[in-house]
Parts: C-alpha cells; structure tokens; sequence
C-alpha cells in the first residue's frame, strides 16, 4: 500500500522556503515597511512560518512582544496580509508569491502549563515513582 506522502512531515523546500519568508517578513516588520500606524506601533515577532506542499500558501506564527495586544496586532496583520505579500515577493525569487495567512504563537503559553504541570506536587511525585521504577529495572 503506497504511503501519502504528507505524513512524512514537511519536506526540505518547505522548510528552507519557510524559513526565508520568515526572515524576509521580520525585516520587513522591523523596518516598518508597511504603511499602517496600527501595525507599525507593534514590535512583532515572527517565530515561524510553515509552507503548504505547493509552497503557495504560507502560515505566519506570530506574537506582538510582551503578547500584549495580540488580537489587535493579528488584525492589522491580516489587513495588511496583501502589502506584505507584495513586499516578501519583491524580495525572493520565487514562482510563486505565496499567500500569507497569520496565526497567533502559542508555543510559550504551551510551555508555561507545561511548567506548571511539572510544578504540582502530585505529576512531581509519579515522575519520581517512574524514575525509581526505571532504576530498579536497569539494575
């Protein structure tokens, strides 16, 4: 039975394209390129950016620094989706000029109810018994 080839994970254009939109939409935040007010009052982070198999559709990860004001930041992002498409196209040299969607990054929310997860006194307890538990069967 064939395999479908997406459940491999991305494939290595993805990323090195992903990556280079990444870089090129953070210059182009950083710089202030667009010409909002609304989003250039935000400093915002670009932490990652995943390519559709086409490469035609790009999902910005982003967070407004602090993560104060991110709705408001999410907004003039998505208003603004078509100037910054234009300018991350201006400066690649693709066939292509993927759409660019945003999305919020909740990759450190994530790690702090991880963290507090780990804090309790009960998980704390169970990760010792299953360490103990380790040790006795190495030995």
């Amino acid at each position: 039975m064939a395999q479908n080839r997406n459940s491999q994970g991305p494939k290595q254009r993805q990323l090195r394209v992903g990556e280079l939109i990444r870089r090129t939409l953070a210059d182009t935040l950083s710089r202030a390129d667009v010409h909002d007010p609304d989003l250039n009052r935000h400093s915002i982070t670009v932490a990652e950016v995943s390519m559709s198999t086409d490469l035609k559709v790009a999902t910005a990860y982003v967070l407004p620094l602090g993560g104060r004001e991110a709705p408001e930041a999410l907004a003039a992002l998505r208003r603004n989706a078509p100037e910054l498409r234009h300018l991350v196209a201006k400066a690649m040299t693709l066939k292509y000029a993927p759409e660019l969607r945003f999305q919020l990054d909740e990759t450190f929310d994530r790690m702090d109810d991880t963290r507090r997860m780990f804090a309790d006194e009960r998980v704390r307890r169970d990760v010792e018994a299953g360490r103990a538990d380790d040790d006795d069967a190495q030995a």
